[in-house]
């Protein structure tokens, strides 16, 4: 069976066809996040240390590393990107031991992170474009990493499914050409959105289920993708990623994390509350409460998506005896209880990074 090793320095992680879903962090990235971008230049690093212990004790197995942001200050990414690549993933490996995916376009910042990470990180990523396939498959063969192969070349993506397949076999076999073999090309069939395709989720099914059966391959996407664009992404969410796991999807690039809920939000629903004529306890501290009228949390969380990738993980008996579901489903432990020995580090679904 295929399997893809990716290593920190003392955790490894598989990602394999009879292996729980990997999932990859994806939150350390600041493309569409002006607020981290803004920080990034700024030498602020408070939001990636955020994110990485938030997405650790959400259950990522992979934490992404992208440093693509344009400095107002210095335009040209390469000269930026690869000393904060390297600050980025020095940073994050002194505060979680979680392997690592370094995530960028511009090659020197690849190679800066590749020098950087501990252990065996997961390059990301390799196209089909000959430029990226004769730059980044070296260095992939030099520092015997695995890399994410997506399904795009020179002409760029295509919405033919058996297009998409020909460029992922293509780098399969370019990369045999440099002595990579293919337990260590992770390839990303591209999902489109469903809300501009229609036919979008059953492409990306029928894409997986070839990947692996004719190329013996690992699979992983940008989850989002599916439901760019639509109300109720977690809806569509939850249920793409279990159907890409029946196919065959091994690992996933996304969010694990449900964000805190906003103080803001907190206060207009106690406003509504108020005004039905309700009355609360004066004990009742945020967090009871936010569970009490299904806000979420006022903590950073697993979110529904991880939940049901833990379903289905022990729905397709990567999670032997369900024992992975037990132990996220137990009651986090409120605070001030530790003192107390109710509930056990082991009842939390916070885990240790």
């Amino acid at each position: 069976m295929t399997r893809t090793i990716v290593e920190s320095k003392t955790k490894t992680a598989v990602i394999g066809f009879d292996e729980p879903f990997c999932v990859i962090g994806e939150r350390i990235n600041p493309t569409g996040r002006k607020k981290l971008a803004a920080e990034l230049e700024a030498g602020d690093f408070s939001t990636v240390e955020a994110d990485a212990l938030a997405q650790a004790a959400a259950g990522a197995t992979v934490l992404d590393i992208n440093a693509g942001v344009v400095y107002n200050s210095n335009p040209n990414p390469n000269e930026t990107e690869p000393p904060l690549m390297t600050r980025m993933i020095e940073l994050v490996q002194g505060l979680v031991d979680v392997p690592l995916c370094i995530d960028s376009s511009v090659p020197a910042a690849l190679e800066a992170g590749l020098k950087a990470a501990h252990g065996r990180p997961l390059l990301n990523s390799v196209t089909g474009e000959e430029e990226r396939l004769e730059y980044v498959l070296p260095l992939v063969k030099k520092y015997n990493v695995p890399v994410v192969a997506i399904s795009n070349d020179d002409t760029g993506i295509s919405e033919d499914p058996d297009v998409r397949f020909a460029v992922a076999k293509k780098i399969v076999e370019r990369a045999a050409d440099f002595g990579i073999p293919a337990h260590d090309i992770v390839v990303d069939p591209l999902v489109m959105p469903v809300g501009a395709m229609a036919t979008a989720g059953r492409q990306v099914f029928t894409l997986v289920r070839r990947l692996r059966e004719e190329l013996g391959v690992n699979t992983t996407c940008g989850a989002s993708n599916i439901s760019f664009g639509l109300p109720n992404r977690h809806g569509i969410n939850n249920a793409f990623l279990p159907m890409a796991i029946e196919a065959g999807m091994t690992s996933a690039i996304m969010n694990p994390i449900a964000l805190p809920v906003k103080q803001a939000e907190i206060a207009a629903k106690k406003a509504e509350i108020a005004a039905a004529g309700l009355i609360l306890p004066d004990d009742m501290d945020d967090e009871t409460f936010c569970q009490l009228f299904g806000l979420g949390s006022t903590q950073a969380r697993a979110g529904k998506e991880m939940e049901a990738i833990m379903a289905a993980n022990f729905l397709m008996n990567a999670d032997p005896h369900g024992g992975n579901w037990i132990k996220f489903n137990k009651a986090p432990i409120k605070p001030g209880e530790e003192a107390t020995g109710r509930g056990g580090r082991a009842g939390s679904r916070r885990r240790r990074a």
